[in-house]
Order: structure tokens, then C-alpha cells, then sequence
């Protein structure tokens, strides 16, 4: 998994238009108000969600702690290439996507010990090292390219890698959704509601977050919705210890279904928006 997300990466910068990051990134407020909505309201909602219909308690009660643990998350790498995948704004997604990777160790933690009593052993330094490694690499490697092949050719090629982009998306899904089939048939009740869960949770964080955000602006309010729906699932199962409620793992692995699929469902809702 990691050289693909690597790979994933430097094919995303590729695609980014770094006038545009760096526009957003001198409009701090703005920027803060779509992190705090990601990583601090959604978490809330979805909390107050769970605790509604029932699912914080009884049998259901590690998918409703799942949901919520998926809420506190950061945006999905890939989310950049899905924006632009969907017609929206690649440039905020890599941004937001970015900054909220950079923060949810010190935003998760306490609201998923706060709110269900869980304790995600998040390590900051060892966070950091591998965001060194995802990151920064990728933006080296990519900045060479990008001087080698010079923007025309860059332009010529942008179908291309998007394409490329989805490949990696799905080479990635083989890794994440290792065991799943397994289970599946083992419980097929529970996994199946798992992954109707996951969708209705990514609907319903993305229609939330585009409502919210709607006085900002329509392309970043359905941007933010794509971000806040689409969480990055791998990231926890990497780092949760061994001791974490198994149905809690699984059904971050069921949230991949909604994150492949995103793009392909959604696409035809935001071109008739636009």
C-alpha cells in the first residue's frame, strides 16, 4: 500500500495548480473555518447523530463508534484527484486534505476519548515521519517531472494520469480490502449493514458540509462536502493497536466502498448542479 499511495501522490501534484494552493493559503480564515468544520463540527454531528437512532449502545454500538471515529478523520488522500475527477476544485481538496492530515493527531484523540471513552493511539512524531515520507517525496518527485516535461506536455498528459490516478485508487482498494471477502460471507448481515452505514454516513456528512458551507460559495461548498465525506480510513488502520474492537477495523475498511465509488455516483449530480 504505501508505494502506491506514494505513487497516488506524486501523480495528484502533477495535476495541482500550485498558483491556485497558494491563493487559498492567503485566505487563512477561510481555510481555518473548512478545517474546524471537518475535524471538530462533523465529529459532533455525527455523534449526535449516533446517540438519535440508537446506534451509540447494544450490538450496534462499534459501528455507531466506528461512524464517529470516521468523522474525526482526515480527508482522503486522493480526494484531490476525485474533485478533480468530478469537475471540482482540486486545489482546496489538496489543501484541506493536507492541513487536516498535519492536524488530526492532536484533534482526534481527545474527541474520540471524549465522546465514546475510545483511546486512538495517535503518534505525532510517528505521524510526521510518514507524512515526510508521503508527502514530501512525492512533491520532490513530481517538481522534477514537472521541470523536465514543461507545462505543455504536462497539459497533453493530464488525461492520462488522471486516469493513471484511478488505477493506483484501485490497486490501493486491493490492500485496504484485504480479508473483507472472507468476512463477508462469515457475517453477511453485519457487513452489509456495515457498508450501508458507510454510505449513508459519507451522504449524509457530504450533503451536510455543502449545505453549511453553501454561503461560501457553491464550487467550495460542494468541494468541502466531497472532502468531509470521503475520510481517510487507512491512516487509523495503520496506527490503532492490535487491541482495537475488530468490527470497529472492518468497518473502516467497508468506508472504502463509498470512497471508490464517489466519483462514478456523483459526477452526474454535480454536473447537473453546475
Amino acid at each position: 500500500m504505501t508505494p502506491t499511495v506514494a505513487l497516488l501522490m506524486t501523480l495528484i501534484l502533477l495535476r495541482v495548480d500550485f498558483a491556485q494552493v497558494l491563493s487559498y493559503l492567503r485566505r487563512p480564515v477561510m481555510v481555518a473555518a473548512l478545517l474546524a468544520w471537518l475535524l471538530l463540527a462533523c465529529p459532533l454531528l455525527a455523534y449526535a447523530v449516533v446517540r438519535a437512532v440508537g446506534l451509540a449502545t447494544g450490538l450496534d454500538g462499534p459501528l455507531g463508534a466506528a461512524l464517529v471515529i470516521m468523522a474525526t478523520g482526515c480527508a482522503a488522500t486522493s480526494s484531490p484527484a476525485f474533485a478533480r475527477l468530478v469537475g471540482l476544485d482540486g486545489e482546496i481538496a489538496l489543501v484541506a486534505s493536507l492541513l487536516s492530515t498535519l492536524l488530526v493527531p492532536f484533534t482526534a484523540p481527545p474527541l474520540a476519548l471524549g465522546l465514546l471513552g475510545i483511546d486512538l493511539s495517535l503518534s505525532v512524531a510517528a505521524l510526521v515521519g510518514r507524512l515526510a515520507l508521503m508527502v514530501g517525496l512525492p512533491l520532490l518527485v513530481s517538481l522534477v517531472i514537472r521541470r523536465l516535461a514543461g507545462p505543455e506536455r504536462l497539459r497533453r498528459w493530464g488525461r492520462a494520469v488522471d486516469g493513471a490516478v484511478v488505477l493506483l485508487v484501485v490497486l490501493y482498494g486491493f490492500g485496504v480490502m484485504d480479508g473483507v471477502l472472507a468476512k463477508l460471507l462469515a457475517e453477511p448481515a453485519f457487513v452489509l449493514g456495515g457498508i450501508l452505514l458507510a454510505f449513508a454516513g459519507s451522504a449524509g456528512l457530504n450533503l451536510v458540509t455543502a449545505l453549511a458551507l453553501a454561503p461560501a460559495g457553491r464550487g467550495l461548498a460542494l468541494s468541502a462536502g466531497l472532502l468531509s465525506g470521503n475520510r481517510n480510513m487507512a491512516l487509523y488502520l495503520a496506527v490503532l493497536p492490535a487491541s482495537t474492537d475488530a468490527r470497529i477495523l472492518l468497518f473502516f475498511a467497508l468506508c472504502q466502498f463509498p470512497l471508490f465509488l464517489s466519483p462514478f455516483l456523483l459526477k452526474p449530480i454535480y454536473r447537473k448542479i453546475a
